[in-house]
């Protein structure tokens, strides 16, 4: 069974445009795990009724908003995904139906798959409809044209064939890296690395993981023109030049030691400390 950890915090709009992404999945082996940085009671209203309308199996991984404290509840749900394969996304990028077929079944041991996204403007991220993510138009090419979208190179991907998209990803110049929105790993490499690095705010932080598994002898794998994510827009007003400075200390230590443990990482919460949902 494949555990799909979807991060979110305070988003509902976008959090259940993909969910539905992930209901009309063709692989169907896999639970959904939400790992929520202390978003309000409107996004565990949302991931209920998503429950009960698919009947999928859906767990809500929380905590009290505190800051930005996603590297936490990362793995807190880590802990808490019941699968042998992890794949890593975000509440603000609809995966296309293949998304889960595809990182089955190029998932290989001693590797992690490193995938990209389609960034969309806010104008098509508004008028995507639920309607349109269940019929498969959210990550249709000439639909996202229609609504908004520009012509670019990256959204050209939605039209790729499966044997172009293959070849792309095997030329590319793109170097393969973790990126939180579209990323794969088996669940033993992931405890192995102790997790995310909860020194780490917002900046880097998924980059550093993938680092450590280089280090430790885990290569990614480029498939950023075959599983394809569209992402939803919006601000961050988290962004902090003083963390971003911070965090990139920590990974250059990362690179310059080799280290392929989290400092402060998942070990933390395996003794007792327990995650809640609110009411």
């Amino acid at each position: 069974m494949i555990s799909v950890i979807i991060t979110t915090y305070n988003h509902p709009e976008w959090l259940e445009k993909v969910l539905w992404g992930f209901a009309v999945q063709t692989f169907d082996d896999f639970e959904l795990v939400i790992a929520d940085d202390g978003s309000g009671p409107e996004t565990a209203t949302l991931i209920e009724n998503f429950r009960t309308a698919t009947g999928l199996d859906v767990q809500h991984v929380w905590h009290e908003d505190d800051g930005f404290r996603k590297c936490e509840i990362l793995n807190k749900a880590i802990l808490a995904a019941r699968g042998d394969y992890l794949v890593f996304t975000d509440g603000d990028c609809i995966p296309r139906r293949d998304f889960l077929a595809l990182h089955h079944s190029l998932a290989e041991p001693g590797r992690f798959l490193s995938g990209g996204y389609i960034k969309l403007p806010l104008e098509t991220s508004k008028a995507i409809s639920i309607d349109d993510v269940v019929a498969g138009r959210a990550t249709d090419y000439h639909h996202l044209r229609g609504l908004g979208a520009p012509a670019s190179r990256r959204l050209a991907r939605l039209a790729l064939g499966t044997r172009a998209a293959r070849l792309l990803d095997r030329i590319t110049p793109t170097r393969p890296t973790w990126n939180g929105h579209n990323a794969s790993a088996w669940r033993r490499d992931i405890i192995a690395a102790n997790g995310f690095d909860e020194r780490m705010g917002y900046g880097g932080l998924d980059r550093e993981l993938g680092e450590r598994l280089e280090n430790a002898g885990i290569r990614g794998k480029q498939i950023r023109h075959r599983a394809v994510v569209v992402h939803l827009d919006h601000g961050r007003g988290y962004r902090n030049p003083e963390i971003l400075r911070k965090n990139a200390e920590i990974r250059r230590e990362t690179r310059r030691t080799g280290r392929t443990r989290a400092v402060v990482g998942l070990d933390r919460h395996l003794h007792g400390q327990t995650t809640s949902r609110p009411g």
